[in-house]
Order: structure tokens, then C-alpha cells, then sequence
């Protein structure tokens, strides 16, 4: 049978295009506004004084760490979604949403269970005086509260993604983004709460946003005809596929951390530059993580129609538009390696030593785009097993280079912009890039 003529390819690959941009756009700007909730509370107590600042960063750091873990919620939600959508089942794609928020709904109630008599303990780790790891413990009891409530939230985005379904989240997310400064700056101020103000704040606004997923989960059941009890074979499914995609998430935080560990054992300068340096590179990941967003949604969708020569079009057209745009994000950190520094650092060892740095991930980006779009086709896919797979591998071959070659700060950034992306995209794209990859993933 001839294949689509040239205009007709060119239509149906323009049809892609528009509908990776229509999911990316939306799904970067939630993105760029979810950190925006903790740095509004930093900027708010910071006004308190140092104390109180260091007590937020502190306790951040460990509600980061557990809600980015948990990232899988929406990851292991959006493929399903999208799948039975794609087979032309709205009311199993709806009530496999409606499975992932149960089961976020419960992790995060055992999970603020069992965080409210470690938060203490959790908080002393980190070693800050008595004053900080007071007021730290103090915000992390209270942040606990909301957690069900974010994990709801988490699911809910990943439902919506599925539902091809990106501006809600952006609108949600926005909303919820100011109010919870004017609402923190009440508390804090107004009221004479402190650093529980702002914690108390963030709670509600996270809590008002979880009801305002569950109405719009609860109107898409009813109008597809999906229960709103959780199933046991959806919530179990959701479960495995969450378990391999926590392994996932886990190895790249390791893979942070050995990163920062060993920055740290270059003195108070290296550390400093590489806190800079990855704030810069997690900051041009938002961009490159639409397109992964996009990826889930698409793919996901194209495999529940049984549609393989769709998924690898956009799988295609995701591809270049990664390396495009990760080259272009180069560009742009070249540009500003040289007057970039004063922004980040008073400190004149810092300066110099940044650009350097900025260089380096500026090169890496075009793979980083390679590595972030194949990642979320995957993702789509359903082949979280392989993923979490392919994450210990990753970190097996990371992990004796930054021993090797890290004792320098040039050495150390060489390592994991040009290193552990690269070993990544060997592992992503010999999947991705692999004859039958797509049937497998039909055949799941």
C-alpha cells in the first residue's frame, strides 16, 4: 500500500506540531509557577528575619524532596488517561484519573501520619541551631497538612494531561499561586503567625486547589458515566507503574546529590557555583519538560488508537523539536555566561568561576533536550519498568566518572552536563530508537 504523499505528510506532520504546542505551552507555564509557591513563602519570611528564613529553606528542602518523589502520581496517571482516551473509552480514561487521586489521596494521608512524629527528627538531620530546627519542625508539622492535598493536586494534573487537557492546570496552578501570597501575606503579617503563618497559608490554598480538581474529576465522571469509587485493579495498576517510576525519580536525586556531595568537597566557592549552576539548568528544564509533557499525552493517546505511525511521528517531531530547542536554550546561556554571574553571587571567586560552568550546560543542552523529550515519550508508553531500570544504570556509570574526574569544578560539570545526560541518552535512545518498540508497547 503507497504511503501518504508529500502533502498530505506535511499536513499530518503540521497537525502534530500544533498539537505538541497546544499541551507545551500551557503545561510550561504550571511549571514555572509551582516553584513559585515556595519561593513566595521565602520571599514573605524572609522579612522575618534570618532565623525564620533558614527554618523554611530547611524545611522545604524535605517537603521538595517527598512531593518530587511522588512526581509519579502524575506520571504514571497521564499515560493511562490518555491510553483509554485514545481507545475511545472517556469512561476509563476518567475513572483511571479518578484511581490516581484515591490513590494519591491515601499516600498522602499515611505519608503526613507518619511525617507528624518524624518532622523533629527529620529537621535535626540537617544539624542548623536549636532556634532553626525549631521553627523548621514548626513549619514542616503544619506543611504536613496539606500534603494529601498537593498529591491530590498531583494526580489531578496528570488526569487532565491525559484529557489533552493542559490550560486547566495553568489556570489552577496560577490562581492558586496568588492567592497563596496574598493569603501568607495575611497570616504572616496580619495575623502575627510567623513562619506557621505561611505554612498555614499554603495549606488552605492547597487544599482549595485539591477541591477544585476533585468538582472538575467529579463533572467529567458524571458526564462520561464513570464510577467515583476507587477500583482495585485501577488503583493496583497505578501502584506497580508508580513503584518503577519512584525508582526512576529516585535515581535521578541520587544522582543530584552525589552531584552537590561532591561540590561540597571543593570548598565553600565550588559548592556555591554548583548550587548556581543547577539552579540554572533545573530552571532551562522547565522548558524542555513541556515537551516531555506533551510526549506522555501524545503518545499515550496514539498507542490507545492503535495508531503506531502517529506515535512515531511524534515521537519524531519530539525529538527534533528537543534537540532544537535545547540548542536554542544554548545559545541563550552562552550569550549571558559572561554577565550572568553578578546576578547569583556578590562573592568575586564565584564570578569567575561561573562562566565556565554556564558554558558547559550551555553545550549540554541540545542532549539534555534529546534526553527530557525521549524520557516523556516513554513515559507515555507505559515502559516505567525499563526507565527505573535504565536509572541504575545510569547512576553505575555516573557515579565512578564523578569520582574520577569531579576533584575540579570543570571536571565535576563536564561530568554530569556532558556525562550523565549522555549516558541517559544512550539508555533512553536505545529504546526509544529500537525496531518494535512501539509494538511492545501495544502488546502491554
Amino acid at each position: 500500500m503507497p504511503g501518504p504523499t508529500r502533502p498530505a505528510a506535511t499536513t499530518e506532520r503540521r497537525a502534530v506540531d500544533r498539537d505538541i504546542v497546544r499541551l507545551a505551552v500551557p503545561a510550561l507555564g504550571a511549571l514555572v509557577v509551582e516553584p513559585l509557591f515556595l519561593l513566595t513563602d521565602t520571599a514573605l519570611v524572609g522579612h522575618l528575619g534570618a532565623t525564620p528564613l533558614a527554618a523554611v529553606g530547611l524545611a522545604g528542602a524535605v517537603l521538595q524532596t517527598v512531593t518530587g518523589l511522588l512526581v509519579f502520581l502524575a506520571y504514571s496517571t497521564t499515560p493511562a488517561v490518555a491510553r483509554a482516551l485514545g481507545g475511545g473509552d472517556r469512561r476509563g480514561a476518567v475513572h483511571a484519573g479518578i484511581d490516581g487521586m484515591w490513590l494519591a489521596l491515601g499516600l498522602g494521608v499515611v505519608l503526613a501520619l507518619v511525617g507528624w512524629p518524624l518532622a523533629g527528627p527529620l529537621v535535626d538531620l540537617f544539624g542548623a541551631s536549636p532556634d532553626v530546627s525549631a521553627a523548621a519542625t514548626a513549619y514542616l508539622t503544619v506543611s504536613l497538612v496539606g500534603l494529601p492535598g498537593i498529591l491530590v493536586v498531583t494526580a489531578s494534573t496528570g488526569l487532565l494531561r491525559g484529557l489533552q487537557d493542559t490550560r486547566t492546570p495553568l489556570v489552577v496552578a496560577t490562581v492558586g499561586f496568588v492567592t497563596n501570597g496574598l493569603l501568607n501575606a495575611l497570616l504572616i503579617y496580619g495575623a502575627g503567625w510567623g513562619v506557621e503563618g505561611s505554612a498555614a497559608g499554603t495549606v488552605i490554598v492547597q487544599w482549595a486547589m485539591a477541591v477544585v480538581y476533585v468538582r472538575i474529576a467529579v463533572r467529567a465522571a458524571r458526564a462520561s458515566g464513570a464510577p467515583l469509587r476507587p477500583g482495585a485493579s485501577g488503583v493496583a495498576r497505578a501502584l506497580r507503574s508508580g513503584a518503577w517510576l519512584f525508582l526512576r525519580t529516585a535515581s535521578l536525586r541520587v544522582a543530584m546529590l552525589a552531584t552537590v556531595g561532591a561540590a561540597a568537597g571543593l570548598g565553600t566557592t565550588g559548592l556555591a557555583t554548583t548550587q548556581v549552576g543547577l539552579t540554572v539548568f533545573s530552571t532551562l528544564a522547565f522548558a524542555l519538560d513541556a515537551l516531555a509533557i506533551a510526549g506522555q499525552a501524545l503518545v499515550g493517546h496514539g498507542l490507545g488508537a492503535r495508531d503506531p505511525s502517529r506515535v512515531r511521528l511524534v515521537t519524531r517531531r519530539l525529538v527534533l523539536l528537543g534537540i532544537a530547542g535545547g540548542a536554542v536554550l544554548g545559545v541563550l546561556t552562552l550569550a549571558v555566561s559572561g554577565v550572568l554571574a553578578p546576578v547569583f553571587s556578590d562573592s568575586s571567586a564565584v564570578r569567575d568561576a561561573l562562566p565556565a560552568v554556564l558554558v558547559l550546560i550551555a553545550v549540554g543542552m541540545p542532549i539534555a533536550g534529546y534526553v527530557f523529550v525521549l524520557d516523556g515519550v516513554l513515559i507515555g508508553a507505559g515502559d516505567a519498568r525499563y526507565l527505573a531500570i535504565a536509572g541504575g544504570v545510569n547512576l553505575v556509570v555516573y557515579l565512578p566518572l564523578l569520582w574520577w574526574a569531579g576533584g575540579t569544578l570543570a571536571g565535576l560539570w563536564a561530568v554530569f552536563a556532558l556525562g550523565y545526560i549522555g549516558v541517559r541518552a544512550v539508555t533512553l535512545g536505545v529504546r526509544a530508537h529500537r525496531r518494535g518498540w512501539i509494538e511492545h508497547a501495544l502488546a502491554r
